[in-house]
C-alpha cells in the first residue's frame, strides 16, 4: 500500500529518480561523450571505458530505487539511506577530481545537484526520525 503521508517526499525522490536518469541517460548510454566533456580527453582505456560505464550503471540502478522511495517513502528509507550515501561519497569523489585539476567544471554541475539533495535527504531523515517512523 503506498504511502500518501510524505507528499513532498514523494516528490523529492521523483526529482532524485529523474537527476539519476539524465545523469545515467548520458553517462551509461553515451560514455565515451560524457568522459570528454567530463575530463576533457578521451577515453581509450578498455578498463576505464568499464568501470566508468559501471559507475553510471549504479546511477541508472538508483533511478530505480528512488522511484520506489517515491512511492513510498517510508516503507523504503533504507532505500534512500544507501542513495543518499552513495550519492554523497559521488559528489565528493567528483570535487576531489575537479580540486585536483583532473575534471572540467562541468562536472560541478553533478557537485552541486548531488550535494543540494543530499541536503533533502537529511532533512527527510530529520522528517521521519521527528514523527517517529522507523528508517529501516
Amino acid at each position: 500500500m503506498r504511502n500518501k503521508e510524505f507528499p513532498f517526499f514523494t516528490g523529492l525522490f521523483l526529482a532524485s529518480a529523474a537527476w539519476n536518469l539524465v545523469g545515467a541517460g548520458f553517462g551509461y548510454f553515451n560514455t565515451e561523450f560524457t568522459f570528454q566533456r567530463i575530463f576533457g580527453r578521451e577515453l581509450t582505456d578498455p578498463l576505464y571505458y568499464e568501470i566508468y560505464k559501471g559507475a553510471w550503471g549504479t546511477t541508472l540502478m538508483f533511478f530505480v530505487g528512488y522511484l520506489m522511495v517515491a512511492y513510498d517513502p517510508v516503507r523504503h528509507a533504507g532505500i534512500a539511506l544507501i542513495g543518499g550515501i552513495g550519492k554523497l561519497s559521488f559528489a565528493i569523489g567528483e570535487m576531489q577530481l575537479y580540486l585536483a585539476g583532473l575534471a572540467k567544471s562541468e562536472i560541478l554541475i553533478i557537485v552541486i545537484g548531488d550535494f543540494i539533495f543530499c541536503a533533502f535527504f537529511v532533512h527527510y531523515f530529520f522528517m521521519l526520525f521527528k514523527r517517529k517512523k522507523a528508517i529501516f
